[in-house]
């Protein structure tokens, strides 16, 4: 099977289902090195009158060095299958283990980003923005103690959607 280029604007799929319940990977790095990581928030929208995605990572994640230090990132989405996978990438730490070899999953290169072979479908962005997310700026207090009991705050990213893939 092999991805199609389509038009962001002619996708039917339901992000709300597929980030929460399906969940999907974030990458970043090159031929030489990259990471990946599981996340169950974020979105896609409009903003500054471009398509984009925003993601959240938090400070303590390996991947999130490798945001830092690459223009573009992928979400790759995989349906329902492979939540074994998925789970191992959101429980252990590129650091450690070698996230890629372990899971057996495959990357491809060459659109600006990596992204998986198994995935139904790639989202390519460039990143337009990077902040961490500021405690003061939180209005419903309830989320602090909820989501950041330890000050492990999350940088928030908007990257501009530069290509999607979706495998045919």
């Amino acid at each position: 099977m092999a991805f199609v280029n389509v038009d962001p604007k002619k996708l039917d799929v339901n992000f709300f289902k597929m980030i929460d319940d399906q969940w999907m990977l974030i990458t970043a790095g090159d031929e030489n090195k990259l990471n990946t990581m599981t996340a169950s928030w974020g979105g896609t929208g409009v903003l500054w009158h471009k398509n984009v995605t925003f993601a959240f990572i938090r400070e303590s994640r390996y991947t999130l060095e490798f945001l830092d230090s690459n223009d573009y990132y992928t979400l790759s989405f995989f349906g329902n299958k492979m939540m074994k996978e998925l789970s191992y990438c959101g429980s252990h730490s590129g650091r450690d283990v070698d996230k890629v070899k372990d899971t057996g999953l495959v990357p491809v290169y060459g659109d600006k980003a990596p992204y998986f072979e198994q995935a139904e479908l790639v989202v390519v962005c460039r990143k337009l923005y990077r902040q961490k997310i500021d405690e003061n700026c939180i209005l419903d207090k309830d989320i602090i103690g909820k989501s950041y009991p330890n000050g492990d705050w999350h940088y928030t990213f908007i990257g501009e959607i530069v290509k999607v893939l979706k495998k045919v």
